[in-house]
């Protein structure tokens, strides 16, 4: 079903996907929102906390060593780039000239600071040649611009230090003049920002028209917000952070860059700043641009906008001094024409992409599921070559094939748990076998016991290893059964489980060989294991 408005064809379809988009983007920006005024009071206590351990003075003559770089790890939590900090403190009249001398002590510390952790390409000097360390405010003398000293006649709030330090000084783009130990009493609408802050010891915000320095914009204003976050010491309000919040870059990268043609509109209950209640920005995928301060929707879509509060600080009305206003802030968020074309014309592409998604999804899963099978089965091959070679180690090949054979029998009549058959199970008898023709030889080592007592774990494990591997390798070559090895005693057999006429010479031969190579080992192992190796001797016992 379509509804015809103007030139465009809206769908209940895109009406849903509309009221979807929108009240994620408005859920978004109201956690932005809580997040930016989260920091700012997280950041006034990192500051407060700051100047309790780094400086036995007490307010407002507070220097924070290393400002930026500690400051620009805490700005990232703001969640804003380009986003300015400034921390003014509360000066009375009667500290005004020890201020002049606090500032002349401490500003080179602070610019020297700022120039090499933001890499500005400047000097102190040049810095402090602009800096006035006096608290003032600018004048216009026969259209100039001057600097004279500040006018507020109770406590002054001079502009102290701030993260980023401003740019531009002594190059071709100086702007000639700092904002350092500026009042910002001097501006109205930071003032009354400064008086309900102190007043109800909690943040306010406003709206301030600041020239638009992107290029093509000259004559040009933008909009940003300004929030003061009141710094407290022993419960008192002992200065401020300034913090400025440009709006465009708020709004950027709300949406991915495929979405085109949405208005937002600001909407304040109170008129802050001139009378700003309203102002638009049109978003166009991950940009953002400043329409103007008036509704800039097409009241065509005016069934389709999404609206959320997004900040309301809570302050009671008797607690805001009088005459001034705290605003509620409202977020409308409105589709365009642009916008309905792009979700009715993306239809094709979308279906096609969820399609070709399924399909990645499932030729995902079988290759997941292949790879994962030969893996099991890979492990489960090795598991069972490790078990073979264990077994084989164990007991004679021939040995070894039977006990392979019985528990096939007994896997296929369930009594693989029943090796001697008495269990009612069918996998028959114990594997026994009556060798009458054989004999046993039994070699130990004479003086081992005294010589492991003065030796490292390791080198009787080296001494053993080395041994026993070569007789285990006469063995092998006298077809000779290895029986056990128990501490220095190796136990072997000839006879068994292969017939041998001649077991008793195999034995014998195979104890000589033994005899001799235990005199060859221990002549080399004497460098390694000590002086006395080569006085241990091999003694051999053969019973036929």
């Amino acid at each position: 079903m379509f509804f015809e408005g103007g030139s465009s064809l809206i769908t209940n379809n895109f009406k849903s996907q509309f009221a979807g988009l929108g009240s994620e983007v408005s859920t978004v920006t109201r956690q932005k929102v809580d997040q930016l005024f989260t920091a700012a009071n997280a950041y006034s206590s990192f500051v407060s906390s700051e100047a309790k351990a780094e400086s036995n003075a007490s307010w407002p003559f507070v220097y924070i060593s290393d400002f930026s770089l500690k400051t620009e790890k805490v700005a990232a939590l703001f969640g804003v780039e380009r986003s300015s900090l400034v921390i003014t403190p509360f000066v009375k009249q009667e500290e005004k000239d020890r201020w002049t001398s606090f500032v002349l002590e401490s500003a080179p510390l602070w610019y020297q600071e700022s120039i090499d952790n933001e890499g500005i390409d400047a000097t102190v000097e040049e810095y402090m040649n602009l800096t006035l360390p006096f608290i003032h405010h600018f004048a216009k003398v026969d259209n100039v611009t001057i600097k004279v000293p500040t006018r507020t006649p109770g406590t002054m709030t001079p502009n102290w230090q701030r993260y980023p330090l401003q740019p531009g000084v002594g190059g071709k783009n100086s702007k000639g003049f700092l904002v350092t130990c500026y009042d910002l009493q001097a501006l109205p609408a930071v003032a009354d920002l400064i008086k309900i802050s102190n007043s109800t010891l909690r943040p306010s915000i406003g709206f301030t028209r600041l020239p638009d320095t992107r290029p093509g914009r000259i004559d040009k204003f933008v909009v940003d917000s300004q929030i003061m976050q009141p710094i407290m010491d022993k419960g008192n309000v002992v200065g401020m952070i300034w913090l400025r919040v440009p709006w465009l870059q708020f709004f950027q990268n709300l949406f991915n860059d495929g979405i085109f043609g949405t208005i937002i509109v600001i909407r304040s209950n109170c008129a802050i700043d001139d009378a700003i209640r309203v102002l638009s920005f049109s978003i166009d995928g991950s940009s953002a641009d400043f329409l103007g301060e008036f509704d800039a929707h097409d009241p065509k879509y005016d069934d389709q906008v999404v609206t959320k509060v997004i900040l309301d600080l809570n302050l009671h009305a008797e607690d805001i001094p009088e005459g001034l206003c705290v605003p509620i802030l409202t977020l409308d968020i409105y589709p365009t024409d642009e916008l309905a074309v792009t979700f009715e014309t993306s239809k094709p592409v979308l279906y096609t992409t969820v399609v070709v998604a399924i399909f990645a999804f499932t030729s995902l899963v079988f290759i997941l599921y292949d790879y994962y099978v030969g893996r099991r089965q890979g492990k489960f091959m090795e598991r069972i070559i490790k078990q073979d070679q264990i077994v084989s180690n164990v007991f004679p090949a021939a040995i070894r094939d039977r006990l392979y054979e019985g528990g096939q029998r007994g896997l296929q009549n369930d009594a693989l748990f029943d090796p001697l058959g008495g269990g009612g199970g069918t996998a028959g008898s114990p594997l026994a076998d009556l060798f009458p023709e054989t004999t046993i030889v039994f070699a130990d080592i004479a003086g081992f016991t005294a010589w492991a007592s003065a030796r490292e774990p390791a080198q009787v494990f080296i001494l053993l290893e080395t041994i026993y591997g070569a007789f285990d390798k006469h063995a092998n070559r006298h077809s000779v059964y290895k029986v056990e090895t128990v501490g220095d005693c190796y136990v072997a057999v000839a006879g068994l489980p292969e017939p041998d006429k001649e077991h008793a010479t195999t034995v014998c031969r195979f104890a000589r060989d033994c005899v001799k190579t235990m005199s060859e080992i221990t002549v080399k192992l004497e460098m390694t294991l000590g002086p006395d190796t080569s006085d241990l001797d091999l003694r051999v016992g053969i019973h036929r």
